[in-house]
């Protein structure tokens, strides 16, 4: 059976993914380097850190309005017009590789959401006004009760 991180990147369908994503595994590319952190003995001998890069630009998958929507959205993130995923807080290889390839499809699915509607400002209610200025004035009379006994008269 082929490791799941040798397959296809799939994106499951989602806000503006009507029927999800599949990245072929041929755009992909994955770099492997040691890791610092847990590992015990192995730490300074095995390959466990991931690079994921996938260039959105030269993407079979996308359409021209998915791709200038992923270049712009991403545009902070992307290296060399490339995104890259970094994956290391797994001791082993394949785990990172697993949990770099779930950050591109949740980075690619947030992308491809459209934006919200926008927000469409509303007035106040008549009543939501009086009650509003009642409470108030019943706040600020109970204040005015707070004087020294006798003083006021």
């Amino acid at each position: 059976m082929p490791d799941a991180a040798d397959l296809d990147l799939v994106v499951p369908p989602g806000p503006g993914l009507r029927h999800g994503l599949v990245v072929p595994a041929s755009e992909l590319d994955e770099r492997f380097t040691r890791a610092s952190g847990p590992g015990g003995q192995g730490v300074n001998t095995t390959d466990s850190r991931v690079e994921l890069w996938w260039d959105p630009a030269t993407s079979s998958v996308l359409t021209p309005a998915q791709r200038e929507r992923v270049t712009a959205l991403l545009e902070g993130s992307l290296v060399g017009g490339r995104v890259r995923v970094v994956a290391a807080e797994h001791r082993s290889q394949r785990r990172n590789r697993r949990a770099a390839r779930e950050r591109l499809a949740t980075l690619l699915r947030e992308a491809l959401a459209p934006p919200p509607p926008p927000r469409r400002a509303t007035r106040p209610t008549r009543g939501s006004q009086r009650r509003r200025l009642d409470a108030k004035s019943r706040r600020s009379q109970i204040k005015a009760r707070r004087g020294r006994p006798g003083s006021a008269d």
